[in-house]
């Protein structure tokens, strides 16, 4: 229970006791529902009830039955800071100024209220054990990380053996960097010892505490560590998955023709290290430790059925952004395909509405903050950038905005300067501009190449050779103008925000 310990001393004179705490906010209905937000880091959509066949995920697959499962969800920049910042303050990372890791929305815009810090002004006991905003992992794991002081009433950091014991025989296509490099390890040791196993346990101890307190509705956020690397998960995880059966792709060089040089520029060059063998190791430990997550988001729905909570908890499961197993060469995170956009979202509410059932239209990491807002009577802020999903919880077939947007930041080799790749995708077609077009274009129809082979913006033997079909082009044009439209909406008129080195005071009621 060190990790308990600690949080209750950071906490101090704040809220040391989260059933017990006075509250001057202005609502404190009991009425209103708790949320119950989970999130993966670095999780792609290769999991059990978004069709995947191969990995195991019982867990996630009985909350989508439960709830409703987004299937075209996106987040609005494809790298762990800028996505949880944009995420967590329903801004675009233009408006957030975060573009980079390592970074918190504190230093850009320091006044704006996060989606926790609306609901604690509101009269909710918000809480946090793991990952929420920006970590290094795993050097972070076990502190605050990049975190926002604001957000949270509680914080709770564990640290289990994946952290504190088992560095030195973790593999590494590195020897010694395991964050930013595929690494993995099959651990001998017992699941509670893990990190993401702890997060689950704290869980239990929060609900158990929140259950005490019917008046005052809870905002848990539980941010699980794993998939990202080090692939660390207990051995039995490991012997679940085939090795020889895993996945590999094999048609890299003949996708890639069509693609500008800008679209690949996440490549890292330890992926040249990978042989067929290390693809397939590498794979197996990324789904072992996708369902050895799973089990732990298992144990929190677990606990929260166990507490009496479930009936009247708004549940949110999640991932920062997707992930490249392969595809097109590219491994990890950092592009603006398909594979590295596209995040699992699901949510489920206490009515059970649309229960079981899937929403197709395109939706944003971005819309989470107004969403959970309006089911919750919790009240924003007025410049969020999203959409409420609340008309999509209640009918599947409602199309919402009909769009999203995501966008990365590129260098060209012997290039000074950085452009931007925006990508706009709707429910037939995916267009991508790299430093709006001229860096290259890319057009995929998902009604007919829904895993994106087929450049229909290229046209010859030149990766910048542009289509001369007239269609093609007035669909190029047609997108562009939505996607530039939108762009323009997420910039301030000032300009995007730029990092203060200057000290700044959190100030809960008037930041």
């Amino acid at each position: 229970m060190a990790a308990l310990l600690t949080a209750v001393g950071h906490v101090g004179a704040n809220a040391s006791d989260p059933v017990t705490t006075e509250t001057s906010a202005t609502t404190t209905s009991a009425d209103r529902p708790n949320v119950l937000f989970l999130i993966s880091d670095d999780l792609n959509c290769r999991i059990g009830c978004y069709g995947d066949p191969n990995v195991q995920t019982p867990n996630l697959d009985r909350l989508a039955a439960r709830g409703v499962r987004f299937e075209n969800a996106y987040c609005q920049f494809p790298l762990c800071g800028p996505s949880r910042n944009s995420m967590l303050c329903g801004l675009y990372p233009d408006s957030t100024g975060i573009l980079a890791n390592s970074q918190i929305f504190r230093e850009t815009i320091p006044q704006h209220q996060s989606l926790p810090h609306a609901f604690r002004l509101d009269g909710y006991f918000a809480a946090r054990i793991g990952k929420l905003y920006h970590y290094n992992v795993p050097r972070s794991v076990g502190t605050n990380g990049h975190d926002d002081p604001a957000s949270w009433e509680m914080e709770i950091n564990p640290m289990g053996c994946d952290r504190s014991l088992e560095e030195s025989e973790i593999f590494s296509l590195r020897k010694g960097s395991f964050g930013g490099t595929l690494s993995w390890y099959a651990s001998p040791r017992s699941e509670e010892m893990h990190t993401d196993a702890m997060l689950a346990e704290e869980a239990d101890w929060v609900l158990e505490r929140c259950a005490k307190r019917a008046d005052r509705p809870f905002f848990l956020a539980v941010g699980f560590y794993r998939p990202h690397t080090p692939y660390v998960a207990p051995k039995k995880y490991f012997e679940s998955y085939d090795l020889d059966n895993m996945p590999i792709v094999d048609d890299v060089e003949e996708d890639r023709v069509d693609l500008p040089p800008a679209s690949l520029l996440s490549h890292k060059a330890d992926h040249d290290l990978l042989t067929d063998q290390l693809r397939r190791e590498a794979i197996q430990a990324y789904y072992a430790s996708i369902t050895f997550m799973d089990a732990q988001v298992g144990k929190v729905l677990d606990s929260l059925e166990k507490h009496g909570l479930a009936d009247n908890t708004v549940i949110v499961f999640t991932s920062d952004h997707g992930y490249h197993l392969g595809a097109k060469g590219l491994w990890q995170k950092m592009s603006l395909f398909e594979e590295s956009a596209r995040v699992p979202l699901i949510i489920a509410t206490p009515e059970g509405t649309s229960r079981g059932e899937t929403a197709t239209s395109p939706v944003g990491l971005i819309d989470l903050y107004p969403t959970l807002a309006e089911l919750c009577d919790v009240k924003p802020p007025a410049n969020l950038q999203g959409q409420s999903l609340r008309p999509m919880i209640d009918d599947v077939d409602e199309p919402g905005r009909g769009f999203t947007i995501s966008q990365v930041t590129r260098k060209l080799p012997k290039q000074k300067s950085r452009f931007f790749g925006y990508t706009i995708r709707t429910p037939q077609y995916r267009l991508t501009l790299w430093d709006d077009g001229k860096n290259g274009v890319e057009l995929y129809n998902h009604q007919t190449d829904p895993t994106e082979k087929n450049n229909l913006a290229f046209d010859g033997d030149q990766t910048d050779s542009m289509t001369r079909d007239a269609d093609t082009l007035a669909t190029i044009q047609k997108l562009s103008n939505m996607l530039r439209k939108e762009i323009a909406r997420g910039i301030p008129e000032d300009g995007r925000p730029a990092v203060k080195t200057r000290k700044w005071v959190i100030d809960l009621t008037n930041p």
